[in-house]
């Protein structure tokens, strides 16, 4: 598993201001579809490309454009629908897909409730975008969903994550090629499986209300 941790100033002060508690639900919103970017260009690195001749008013040129199979970007509701504008901005033409998968209060254990995705992802470049990466079970259980479906390369991209649930990523993938791209690593996770520092819930704080 190959994991990237960004690195930049913008990031690192528009993530200084979503952890602030007092950043209203709209000020929040349009700084995770800027964050989302700013780590989707490192994300798509690796994005598959076929090389093509155009015509310029002045002569032809040698570019890219990106292969087929589409790319498929899978939000995991509901705080994932708050990235998805910020990735579909670098990647239009990409197929969106859904999953729904819920954390226990008390397990801390997930659970699948929706799933909006093809059955053949095969020969597809996956992006799964989440914004908490805490204990690891929703993006594990997201992982073996595309995986199950033929997928043979998964980019993760999150806001935050944890130690604890990095390694817990990094322990069950094992052999697999599986990206996780992250805004930020933080200290721990509490004894509620929350982040520390965090920005406390993240759909809560996109919405502005309780699910």
């Amino acid at each position: 598993m190959r994991v990237h941790i960004a690195d930049h100033p913008l990031i690192t002060h528009k993530i200084t201001v979503l952890r602030d508690k007092n950043t209203p639900s709209p000020v929040f919103r349009q700084l995770v579809e800027e964050l989302v970017t700013l780590l989707a260009y490192e994300a798509t690195r690796d994005v598959r490309v076929d090389s093509v001749t155009v015509e310029t008013p002045v002569t032809s040129a040698q570019g890219v454009r990106l292969s087929r199979p589409r790319p498929i970007v899978i939000p995991i509701l509901r705080a994932g629908l708050g990235m998805l504008e910020g990735i579909v901005k670098l990647l239009p033409t990409a197929e969106v897909g859904f999953l729904g998968i819920k954390r226990d209060e008390e397990t801390l254990q997930p659970y699948t409730y929706a799933n909006r995705l093809p059955d053949d992802l095969t020969g597809r470049q996956v992006f799964i975008i989440d914004p908490m990466l805490a204990t690891g079970g929703t993006l594990i259980d997201s992982i073996d969903y595309v995986f199950e479906r033929g997928a043979t390369e998964v980019t993760c991209i999150c806001l935050l994550g944890a130690p604890e649930g990095l390694a817990a990523v990094e322990a069950h993938v094992d052999g697999k090629d599986v990206r996780i791209v992250l805004g930020a690593l933080d200290e721990k996770l509490n004894e509620h499986g929350y982040i520390v520092p965090g920005l406390g819930d993240a759909g809560d704080r996109l919405y502005g209300i309780a699910q």
